[in-house]
C-alpha cells in the first residue's frame, strides 16, 4: 500500500505526523507531496529530516494531479480542497483531513471539493455536515493532531534554555493571520504579562505574507522582551507550546479548541484588525469568512473585547484553572471529538481496513 499527503502549506503536517508514524508502523510507504512554499528549503528540510519524511516537490495543483496519475497510490490525504480529481479518483482513493478545526466558514466549504471521503472531528461537526452534503462520506475519528500529547510522546521544551524563567507560568499567545488580534494589542504588550513567560507562535501566514509586515514588525519588537520568546517559522508545529503552555490566548483560531480540549484555561480576543475592505458596507465579507462556530469559543474560552479585560481575566483564569472546565469538557468532545490518544489510529484502520 502507498499513501500520499498533499501538502499545500508546511502548517498541515502536524496534523498528519501521528497518522505518518501510525502508518510507517504498518511498513506502509507514505510519502509528502509539498507545493511550492514562500520559503526556502533550508529553512524547514531539518523539520522534515528530524521527523524522517519521504518527500517530493511539485510547483501547483496541474502537477500535482499529474504526479498523481503517474503514481496512482492507493490513498491521497488532502489538508484542504482540491478539485478536478474525476480521473484521479479512478486509480486512488481520496480523503480530506481538514488542516483544522476553526470556526471559518471555510471548513465546512471544502467539502465542496471532489474528494471522496472525509474525516471529521465530533458529533456536531458530522452531523452538520451530512445535512449540508447528503452524497459525501464522512467518517468521525477524532482529531489525530493532539495525540502526541495524550500519549506523551511530544518534544519536551525546557523553558530555562529559551531563557525563560521556568518557575513562572507560561502564556502561549497564538494569533490567526486574519482577521488577528496582533495589531490591536499594544507596544508594550509583554510588559503586562511581567510575571509570566510569554510564548508566541504566530501562524504561518504572518511570517510569509506581504500584506502581514506589521504584524511582523510588531513581534520583533515584542521579541526584545526577557520573557518573550517567539518561536521560529522553523518550527512548524504548535504541538509542543501547547503541551507546556499554562493558558492560551488566541482569537479566530482554532487553536482555541485544540487547547481547551486538553482542559486547559483560554482566552478567547473577540477584537481584531479588519482590512477596510471588510469593514461598513462590506462588513458582510467578514461575516460571511467566519462561521456560525465561532459561537462556541465563548463557550470553551473566556470572551475578551480589549486589551485591558485580557490582562485581567489572564491573571484570573491562571490563578483558577477551573473556571469553565465544565464547559470546556462538554464542548470538547461535541467539536474535537474523542480526545483519547487513539485518532490516527482509527484514521489508519480505515485506510487500511475501511471501517473504524
Amino acid at each position: 500500500m502507498k499513501v500520499i499527503f498533499d501538502i499545500k502549506h508546511l502548517y498541515y503536517l502536524p496534523q498528519y505526523l501521528p497518522v505518518i508514524e501510525a502508518l510507517n508502523q504498518l511498513n506502509i510507504k507514505c510519502n509528502c507531496l509539498i507545493h511550492h512554499q514562500e520559503l526556502p528549503i533550508e529553512a524547514y528540510k531539518p523539520y522534515l529530516t528530524k521527523n524522517k519524511l519521504s518527500y517530493s516537490f511539485i510547483q501547483n495543483d496541474d502537477e500535482a494531479r499529474k504526479y498523481y496519475l503517474s503514481e496512482k497510490p492507493d490513498w491521497i490525504i488532502f489538508g484542504n480542497s482540491f478539485d478536478e480529481l474525476n480521473e484521479i479518483n479512478k486509480y486512488s482513493k481520496t480523503v480530506l483531513m481538514q488542516h483544522g478545526i476553526g470556526p471559518k466558514s471555510c471548513y465546512y466549504e471544502v467539502s465542496k471539493s471532489d474528494i471522496t471521503y472525509r474525516f471529521v472531528e465530533g458529533e456536531h461537526r458530522l452531523e452538520r455536515l451530512k445535512k449540508m452534503f447528503p452524497n459525501k462520506s464522512f467518517i468521525n475519528t477524532g482529531y489525530a493532531k493532539l495525540d502526541p500529547i495524550i500519549n506523551k510522546t511530544v518534544d519536551e521544551i525546557n523553558l530555562d534554555s529559551l531563557g525563560l524563567d521556568s518557575s513562572k507560568p507560561s502564556i502561549l499567545y497564538a494569533p490567526t493571520f486574519y482577521p488577528s488580534s496582533i495589531e490591536c494589542l499594544s507596544k508594550d504588550f509583554p510588559s503586562l504579562f511581567a510575571n509570566y513567560n510569554l510564548l508566541i507562535k504566530p501562524h504561518f501566514f504572518s511570517f510569509i505574507k506581504k500584506r502581514y509586515a506589521k504584524q511582523r514588525k510588531m513581534i520583533e519588537h515584542w521579541k526584545s522582551y526577557e520573557n518573550v520568546h517567539v518561536v521560529d517559522i522553523t518550527n512548524i508545529s504548535i504541538i509542543p507550546y501547547l503541551n507546556i503552555a499554562d493558558l492560551l490566548i488566541s482569537d479566530a483560531s482554532s487553536t482555541l479548541f485544540e487547547f481547551t480540549a486538553l482542559d486547559k484555561p483560554a482566552i478567547w480576543c473577540d477584537f481584531y484588525h479588519v482590512r477596510w475592505s471588510y469593514r461598513g458596507i462590506f462588513k458582510w465579507r467578514l461575516k460571511k469568512r467566519l462561521d456560525d462556530d465561532l459561537k462556541y469559543f465563548a463557550k470553551v474560552a473566556q470572551r475578551v473585547s480589549n486589551e485591558i479585560e485580557l490582562i485581567e481575566q489572564a491573571n484570573k483564569h491562571c490563578l483558577s484553572p477551573d473556571l469553565k472546565q465544565r464547559e470546556r469538557n462538554e464542548m470538547t468532545e461535541l467539536l474535537t471529538g474523542k480526545i483519547d490518544g487513539k485518532c490516527s489510529q482509527r484514521i489508519v484502520q480505515f485506510i487500511t481496513k475501511g471501517e473504524i
